[in-house]
């Protein structure tokens, strides 16, 4: 016994095949419609989630001062170091596991930051702000001097409450940490002095 109900319209199998073929030809030509003027659009959210590079205006940032953007789902950290913040860097190297950052660069440091500083600029810091450990995010305590669950020769740089990782202030993990690696440097490069691409790096 037939399904269709009683009195319904049958529809003729070569109309029925017109009708989709026209319809998909009227998506595709909306599409190539669409195209040149999404192109000058700004990454959407979805765009950003999967991956599309960031632009990020650093020209407001202070000496001293963190800024964190999102790229991939994830904290990017932009710290503006101080020169004495620096300077103090290679001084910490013997109590740090990877020191100069050789650990799986290609997963955590691009060759234009493997270097002291873990960047591009001496001053500025970029870097994911997730714990190696189990995906945590680290908080910040730049400031040197004793603190809670820190040592007291602390010289700034970020803790992981989770389970105790310290990191320095190039994102460095110190020996004998949960931690395994160093906190991830994302490709980026500058377009200006004061405008950063985070998620991309063809001219660094």
């Amino acid at each position: 016994m037939s399904d269709i109900p009683v009195g319904s319209p049958r529809i003729d199998a070569s109309k029925r095949t017109w009708l989709i073929a026209s319809s998909c030809a009227g998506a595709v030509g909306g599409v190539a419609v669409a195209v040149p003027f999404v192109s000058t659009f700004q990454p959407s959210e979805k765009a950003k989630a999967a991956g599309a590079p960031v632009e990020v205006d650093i020209s407001g940032l202070k000496v001293g001062e963190k800024m964190t953007v999102e790229w991939r789902g994830k904290p990017v950290w932009i710290l503006k170091r101080t020169p004495a913040q620096v300077a103090q860097l290679p001084k910490l190297d013997s109590q740090l596991a990877d020191p100069q950052s050789k650990r799986h660069p290609d997963d955590f440091t691009p060759k234009y930051a493997q270097n002291e500083n873990r960047s591009i600029k001496p001053e500025v810091l970029v870097v994911v702000g997730i714990c190696t450990h189990l995906g945590c995010s680290p908080v910040d305590r730049l400031q040197s001097g004793p603190q809670p669950s820190l040592p007291s020769d602390w010289e700034g740089g970020f803790l992981c409450p989770c389970h105790g990782s310290t990191f320095d202030l190039a994102g460095r993990v110190f020996k004998n940490k949960p931690a395994p690696d160093n906190l991830p440097v994302p490709p980026h490069m500058y377009l200006s002095d004061t405008r950063l691409l985070i998620g991309e790096d063809k001219k660094a």
